[in-house]
């Protein structure tokens, strides 16, 4: 069986990692602050939130679903 992704874990330790708040990442996902905490309880996001998401935090956070293929 393939490794099941928590992608809003990903993103909450890549946030934390660059000490950016909460506060920050719906400011600049023009979201509230309650998304962004649904963000980081997910195992599934919108692609094209991700991709929102990696240009903001400067990650490539598709390389864990590709890095499942191989």
């Amino acid at each position: 069986m393939k490794e099941k992704i928590h992608i809003g874990k990903l993103i909450k330790a890549k946030m934390k990692e660059d000490g950016r708040s909460v506060s920050w990442l719906a400011a600049n996902l023009h979201c509230d602050r309650s998304n962004v905490y649904r963000i980081y309880r997910t195992h599934h996001i919108d692609t094209e939130q991700l991709l929102d998401i990696s240009t903001l935090l400067s990650h490539d956070f598709f390389i864990h679903y590709s890095s499942l293929l191989r």
